[in-house]
């Protein structure tokens, strides 16, 4: 669709939920069977835990490695292939197979850190990314167009923090002995298609266009996203 010159928003993966006789909500799982490392397993349990899953059985394979079994909600895999395979640094295998509705197991925090959003529009310039790196991993480098709720990095936060990255130094007629010091940067990771895919929460999108993608808010005006929150 990109090559073809379509843009279009995409939000964060959603199952399908069900409701059994009673009334009571239902959600689809999935057999997980994982091998591992044995230095890897204990990471991976922790991980597969904190999405809902449930630990079925666990043993000793050749060469060294654990297979895992785990129960576990079709949302809880949303999004962990990449940190899996970080996890395991590439040598772990994970195959899944559809195991029926259960019922619905809770909210899972799917990151740990929040979004750093851009407070207003404009274009970014160097003196308002240096200070806002230190408050988290940027996404954008200097002179991109943002504007108001567009996610321009993660926060180091598990809160959502917006800073003004079009924020310039102001010129005075005197010059201090760092004024003409160069601002380093810390360069800007870039996320492919499936890794934004993968980092956008459910209350933000992935816009996608032919040359560029770019996350944002669902909802892009300050005011009324605290007030939804607080809802």
């Amino acid at each position: 669709m990109r090559r073809e010159g379509y843009e279009f928003a995409v939000s964060k993966a959603e199952v399908l939920y069900h409701q059994d006789e009673l009334g009571h909500k239902t959600e689809p799982m999935e057999l997980a069977y994982v091998d591992v490392p044995d230095e890897f397993s204990g990471s991976v349990i922790e991980k597969l835990s904190q999405r809902k899953g449930s630990l079925l059985n666990m043993g000793s394979i050749s060469g060294g490695y654990t297979r895992l079994e785990f129960d576990i909600p079709s949302r809880g895999l949303i999004g962990y292939r990449n940190e899996f395979m970080t996890d395991t640094k590439g040598n772990g295998i994970i195959n899944t197979i559809f195991n029926g509705y259960a019922p619905y197991k809770g909210d899972i925090q799917y990151r740990k850190q929040g979004s750093l959003i851009a407070f207003e529009a404009g274009e970014s310039v160097t003196y308002g990314l240096f200070s806002a790196q230190d408050r988290g991993m940027l996404f954008i480098g200097p002179g991109e167009r943002v504007y108001s709720g567009m996610v321009i990095g993660q926060s180091a936060k598990p809160e959502d923090i917006e800073l003004n990255v079009c924020k310039r130094k102001h010129l005075t007629n005197t010059r201090s002995s760092s004024a003409d010091e160069a601002l380093t940067l810390t360069p800007p990771r870039i996320l492919s298609l499936e890794q934004a895919l993968e980092f956008i929460d459910t209350d933000e999108l992935l816009e996608i266009t032919p040359k560029s993608l770019r996350i944002r808010k669902k909802i892009l005006d300050p005011t009324l996203r605290k007030r939804s929150q607080r809802k």
